[in-house]
């Protein structure tokens, strides 16, 4: 356990006489970002309210860094950094003077913090922003406030919660990038339900759905949880549909463009290999074939159960 940043184990929790969350178990281990995914009410925020001592579970363990988030709350929230949806900002502080502040709260030793949040206002990029009021920043920059607040006591786990909310295109690329880099030092966890911030972002994911852990792996593992049942192959002489289902394990053809054909197909590596065959021997001229993945929004719905 001692090796492991976050242990989780089967935590339960219940509002009122409903289960929000029942028998999560996972373990984080690796720098990198981890994103906990899920639909909206799926409980994603009650397991990541749990993990930061926001919220006190019905029953089970968490431990961070090897300590007990019960016994010992203080302790474990020291290597915990989090970003909550809507920023905990003062909008009446400067830049500086909030940092400072959350500093504090953080029971940084008063020597260390001059260092601690000029690092950090350059790390995030809003060292020029020091002096201006929050309540005057864009967006953009409330968030990157609200990640140098999260970072600034160099914590080992970093929980943000949709960071990318509500910001433009471009807000949402740089917080991307802030986010990967911080990430080289550290283990950050992204909840979202935006599998597009999923695939930019993360290494690994976590799907909570109706409270329940429903897969824990590599993003390349999610994006292969479904086997894909689709070709996409071109012919310079592309043959007729009803040429193409006379092949054994092709189950349904659809024209693409004036070359392409993506054909519906059983799964199995021979049936690629004979359509690879009858196009040499009928004189088709394939340039290209490849099996399709299946979509990442295709794999959230089946996870999902809808």
């Amino acid at each position: 356990m001692e090796n492991l940043i976050v242990k989780v184990e089967h935590l339960y929790h219940r509002y009122a006489t409903q289960w929000a969350i029942e028998d999560i178990n996972f373990e984080i281990e690796e720098n990198g970002v981890i994103g906990l995914l899920g639909s909206n009410g799926a409980g994603k925020s009650t397991t990541m309210n749990i993990i930061c001592g926001v919220l006190k579970q019905t029953r089970g363990k968490v431990y961070i860094n090897g300590i007990d988030t019960l016994k010992n709350p203080v302790a474990a929230r020291k290597y915990i950094g989090f970003l909550p949806q809507k920023p905990p900002l003062y909008p009446d502080l400067t830049v500086d003077e909030y940092l400072r502040f959350c500093a504090e709260i953080h029971w940084m030793e008063r020597k260390k913090i001059n260092a601690a949040v000029g690092e950090t206002e350059e790390r995030c990029g809003i060292t020029h922003m020091k002096d201006r009021l929050l309540r005057n920043l864009s967006g953009g920059y409330q968030q990157r406030v609200g990640i140098a607040q999260a970072i600034l006591h160099d914590p080992k786990f970093v929980v943000l919660d949709e960071p990318t909310n509500g910001l433009d295109p471009n807000q949402i690329l740089e917080v991307r990038q802030l986010i990967r880099e911080i990430a080289e030092d550290r283990t950050v966890m992204l909840s979202t339900h935006i599998l597009s911030e999923v695939q930019a972002t993360c290494s690994t994911i976590k799907m909570i759905e109706h409270g329940r852990v429903v897969f824990s792996g590599s993003v390349e593992e999610f994006d292969n949880y479904i086997e894909p049942n689709t070709l996409y192959a071109v012919f310079d002489l592309p043959p007729l549909p009803d040429e193409l289902l006379m092949i054994a394990g092709i189950k349904k053809v659809e024209m693409v463009g004036g070359h392409g054909v993506r054909l519906w197909y059983d799964g199995e590596r021979d049936t690629i290999k004979q359509v690879i065959r009858e196009s040499m021997v009928r004189g088709w001229e394939m340039t290209e074939i490849r099996s399709e993945k299946s979509s990442m929004e295709a794999v959230f719905a089946k996870l999902s159960g809808k």
